[in-house]
């Protein structure tokens, strides 16, 4: 775990250290996360729950990454998890 006080660096510093810099959406048309293209150092970008994060940085990953949701729930107005339930359940697919 790391907070980034300077994005625009420290992606960059991540980077060069080989990770992989996965950016979770609640957008459906993303790469479902357990489909993503990921090497054995991933980084994951969240953002802040309602606006989570902004086009810029969503750019700025090497891929945008969803959790799919299920067409009932979409239906019923769910479309997001909250971010601490999001980020577990991300971490959890991407160390299985």
């Amino acid at each position: 775990y790391a907070r980034m006080t300077n994005w625009h660096d420290d992606l960059g510093k991540l980077r060069a250290a080989g990770f992989t810099l996965l950016a979770l959406t609640p957008d459906q048309t993303a790469t479902p996360i357990d489909k993503a293209s990921t090497g054995d150092r991933v980084a994951l970008l969240l953002g802040s729950e309602g606006d989570g994060l902004s086009s810029h940085w969503l750019d700025e990953a090497d891929e945008p990454v969803c959790i799919p949701m299920s067409p009932a729930a979409m239906s019923a107005g769910v479309d997001s998890l909250n971010v601490t339930a999001a980020a577990a359940i991300a971490c959890h697919t991407l160390t299985r």
